[in-house]
């Protein structure tokens, strides 16, 4: 599991001071960005191969609000993965470690020139399949 913390800014928050719901689904592609770099995959290096990352299908439940100047947890892990594709189960915790949100994010990798799916690269299947 990675865990990364981001900090509730003004501009996250709704006009009562509350996270915009929306604001949840970027600092959990954040922490996904965050976690290929730790393992060792810098996004615009895999870009220039013509690989990204489109997220296929979210399913996000909403359990308590963050609030401005929080700083939030979102833990991510990897429960499935396949040829092309990888499954999250992501959780944002306040510094309580009260859950706020989950999410089940599929993501797909694709080929940034067809948009088309294509198997993920092997030294990242590999270094994934290594940590989880």
């Amino acid at each position: 599991m990675h865990r990364h913390q981001v900090r509730v800014y003004y501009e996250d928050t709704d006009a009562g001071g509350i996270v915009y719901y929306a604001n949840y689904l970027k600092f959990m592609e954040r922490a996904r960005t965050e976690w290929l770099r730790c393992l060792g995959f810098e996004q615009d290096t895999l870009m220039e191969q013509s690989v990204a990352f489109v997220v296929k299908r979210v399913e996000m439940h909403n359990y308590a609000p963050a609030r401005f100047n929080e700083l939030l947890s979102i833990d991510s892990q990897v429960v499935e993965l396949k040829g092309a594709s990888m499954t999250f189960k992501q959780t944002i915790k306040n510094k309580q470690e009260t859950i706020l949100v989950t999410a089940e994010v599929l993501v797909a990798c694709v080929n940034l020139d067809s948009m088309k799916p294509r198997r993920l690269p092997r030294t990242l299947l590999g270094e994934i399949s290594r940590v989880i």
